[in-house]
């Protein structure tokens, strides 16, 4: 699963999930694209990761992937510093909590064009230009566990994750004879720091997250980049069109487990 000579874009990269995937990728050997809307958290991630022994290089673009104007350029200047994109990951994503007769128009529109309408934009682009290249591709998409199961505060979250299962089997149908293989993953419940500060402060909720997952612990963002890594591979070169989630067996619990203490 060597990413030697291979370079990837992440998006969403400065933190979480985003970030694993571009450190998992880089010491696999690929020069790997950080973009972020968070600036001084993105550039420190690129240069972290640059540090690791063995690691691709790394560089970091400022870069709101919901507005065409803004990938446009940035994939203009990825090529510019790298010269080619082989791999994309459409990680970016925001949420915004609210019961349903309470949603504003203004937060479904953002949740919708941050989410999914940047995996049309970032796929479409990234798509064009390895069928110019002629030597095909993989994209993964970060879908979720929201598109099986869901809460009643999570109407544009879990609208914009199904579009993007939905999104990547049709991008993988119309790509899949130009030699460019399209994926999704779906986390359940990751660590990463703004869960650590938000959702799993709390130990009763923790608690409750762990009873419906029978693995018995937390996910971590290795545990998605890992699966992110081998879809992005040649050892995938026969999966397209997948959504693959990462949830510790929890999509397919109908009852509760025992915590362990």
């Amino acid at each position: 699963m060597s990413k030697k000579g291979k370079v990837a874009i992440v998006t969403g990269a400065a933190r979480g999930i985003g970030r694993a995937c571009a450190q998992y990728l880089a010491e696999e050997g690929a020069n790997v694209a950080l973009l972020d809307v968070e600036d001084d958290a993105g550039q420190k991630s690129a240069e972290d990761i640059a540090a690791l022994e063995g690691a691709g290089q790394t560089a970091y673009f400022h870069c709101d992937v919901g507005y065409k104007d803004q990938v446009d350029r940035v994939f203009a200047s990825v090529l510019e510093k790298f010269g080619k994109v082989d791999i994309l990951v459409n990680n970016a994503g925001i949420m915004r909590r609210a019961e349903f007769l309470d949603l504003s128009e203004q937060d479904f529109d953002d949740v919708i064009r941050t989410n999914l309408k940047s995996v049309f934009l970032l796929g479409q682009i990234a798509a064009k230009h390895m069928v110019e290249r002629g030597e095909g591709g993989a994209i993964v998409n970060m879908s979720s566990t929201s598109v099986v199961m869901t809460m009643p505060t999570l109407s544009p979250y879990a609208a914009s994750k199904g579009g993007i299962s939905s999104l990547t089997r049709a991008m993988s149908l119309s790509l899949a004879p130009l030699g460019i293989r399209v994926n999704a993953v779906g986390p359940g419940t990751i660590v990463t720091e703004l869960n650590r500060n938000s959702l799993l402060a709390d130990a009763a909720t923790r608690d409750r997250i762990l009873s419906r997952t029978p693995i018995g612990r937390l996910g971590t963002g290795e545990d998605v980049a890992s699966v992110v890594a081998f879809l992005a591979s040649d050892a995938a070169g026969y999966v397209t069109g997948q959504t693959v989630y990462i949830d510790g067996g929890r999509a397919g619990l109908n009852y509760t487990m025992p915590v362990k203490s």
